[in-house]
Parts: structure tokens; C-alpha cells; sequence
């Protein structure tokens, strides 16, 4: 199974007239993005996420703030990412438990493999744990 791990996106410009970070298709990204969504505005006491995919993947970008992304594999190994530059991302493989906390200006673009499917969502951790048991 592919690790979660972070994504450097070039970062060409400079600090007197600004950024810009750019991917294509196939370059950093590791899959075709079948899908693009944002959040914005989560109070700094809520943590979202909370679920794995059965089969999409993912890149979270803290597009603006902070974000504090945990990950948790079946058997257990957690890692932490602190997402805070707009040209890091973070990829999130399938049947990984992620969560994640902003600051409250964060704006998290978030790059993925499929477009939204309910049934590709494990919601409840016990399931989680359960499903992916005997892959760990």
C-alpha cells in the first residue's frame, strides 16, 4: 500500500510580485483528478474528515492557514502532517483514516481521483478498523 506522503508543487515567482504553483496531469499528481472541492470557514473546534475511501485518492493543500491532517492505517500507525504552505500537498491514499483541523482562515483545496460516491466512504471508525483488518 502507497504511505501517506507530502508533495512539493514548484513555487516560481517572487516575493515582490508573488507565487504561483502548477501541476499537470501526470506530473506530481498520481492519479487523473476526477474531481476538485474546497472548505473554508471551519471553526478551529471542529475536526472534519473522520472517514477512509474504499478506492479514491486524494491531495490536500492548505491553500491558505493551517491545517493539522492525522492519518491511520489499519494497523494502527498514525502519522501527523502539518499542512501550512500553499505549494505542499499531502496525498492520502485509499483505506486510510484521515482527520483534519484548520485555523480558521485555512482554505483546503483538495485534489480527487473520482467524483463523490457515498458508497466509497467508511464513515464509522470500528468499521475501519474491521474492513481493513486482515490487509494490514
Amino acid at each position: 500500500m502507497t504511505e501517506p506522503h507530502l508533495i512539493h508543487f514548484p513555487k516560481l515567482g517572487q516575493p515582490g510580485i508573488g507565487y504561483i504553483s502548477v501541476t499537470e496531469n501526470g506530473s506530481l499528481v498520481p492519479f487523473e483528478l476526477k474531481r476538485i472541492f474546497w472548505t473554508y470557514y471551519t471553526p478551529e473546534s471542529i475536526v472534519r474528515g473522520r472517514h477512509a475511501h474504499y478506492a479514491t485518492e486524494q491531495v490536500l493543500i492548505a491553500a491558505a492557514g493551517r491545517i493539522i491532517v492525522t492519518t491511520e492505517h489499519a494497523d494502527g500507525t498514525i502519522q501527523t502532517f502539518r499542512l501550512e504552505d500553499p505549494n505542499v500537498g499531502l496525498y492520502v491514499p485509499p483505506h486510510v483514516w484521515h482527520t483534519m483541523q484548520y485555523s480558521h482562515s485555512a482554505v483546503q483545496l483538495v485534489l480527487a481521483s473520482a467524483p463523490y460516491n457515498e458508497a466509497d466512504y467508511i464513515r464509522d471508525y470500528d468499521d475501519f478498523k474491521r474492513v481493513w483488518k486482515d490487509k494490514a
